[in-house]
């Protein structure tokens, strides 16, 4: 009988108790990874758009994220909007938020 099956023998039980922390060195590996490569450059860009939101004034020309350029005519700090000249005709009230750049002085009388 022994000619088809092959005997079974038994494994050792491993490195012993340093063995068990195999895994959480790894889960250690990728949290750090993780928070490296993903969380922390996520938080800089917050941090950056809310330092970006808030230094905005009168007289800038902005990119908004739906992709309108114009220049803020008023900013109410009381409230998260503020109003942006599109054209000579056009002002809209926009969130700050909506507001994905500051863009140099003159940009808007290039693009036309």
């Amino acid at each position: 009988m022994s000619l088809f099956i092959s005997p079974a023998y038994a494994q050792d039980a491993g490195a012993g108790p340093a063995g068990s922390f195999g895994p959480l060195i790894m889960l250690g590996v990728m949290g750090l990874i993780f928070y490296f490569l993903l969380y922390r450059p996520q938080a800089k860009r917050v941090k950056e758009h809310k330092k970006l939101v808030a230094e905005l004034t009168k007289g800038d020309e902005v990119l908004t994220q739906g992709g309108l350029v114009g220049k803020i005519t008023k900013v109410a700090e009381d409230k998260d909007f503020i109003e942006v000249m599109l054209n000579d005709t056009n002002n809209i009230m926009v969130q700050k938020t909506a507001v994905s750049a500051v863009l140099p002085k003159g940009t808007m009388k290039s693009l036309n």
